[in-house]
């Protein structure tokens, strides 16, 4: 049996990290897919956009606060199959940024320890990055 082959989605996230060593989860919003659920911030890259510079683009949306790329280190990466389309997800760290982070686009944030992770539901594809903060933080 031949599987159909899936488009892949390159979307990018963030681990932002604070001086107490908590992780930013954000909780999608109403409406939109996977309503509900807790996520790393991040968003999709545009044709033709560098990772980081996407990433960039929506913390200023999504969070409005600007980080520089030199304070993304990049971290580990999802791969993922959702019943449409294949997610690949690169995972950033980001100890510092300009500006108060505030839920511009979601229903709620919570800056949470690792080892508390996985007490928040996620999307399938975010569930395993919890393991390697957890075991680096």
């Amino acid at each position: 049996m031949t599987e159909t082959p899936l488009p892949t989605v390159l979307v990018v996230a963030v681990a932002l990290i604070d001086v107490d060593g908590r992780v930013l989860i954000a909780k999608r919003p109403q409406g939109k897919s996977l309503a509900g659920l807790w996520e790393f911030p991040g968003g999709k890259v545009e044709p033709g956009e560098r990772p980081e510079a996407a990433l960039i683009r929506e913390l200023r949306e999504e969070l409005g606060i600007e980080v520089s790329e030199s304070c993304l280190a990049p971290f580990v990466f999802a791969s993922h199959a959702y019943d449409s389309f294949h997610l690949l997800m690169p995972l950033y760290l980001c100890r510092r940024w300009d500006g108060v982070v505030a839920a511009r686009e979601h229903d709620a944030l919570a800056w949470v320890k690792p080892n508390k992770l996985s007490a928040y539901p996620m999307p399938p594809a975010d569930e395993p990055l919890v393991a390697w903060l957890r075991d680096l933080l």
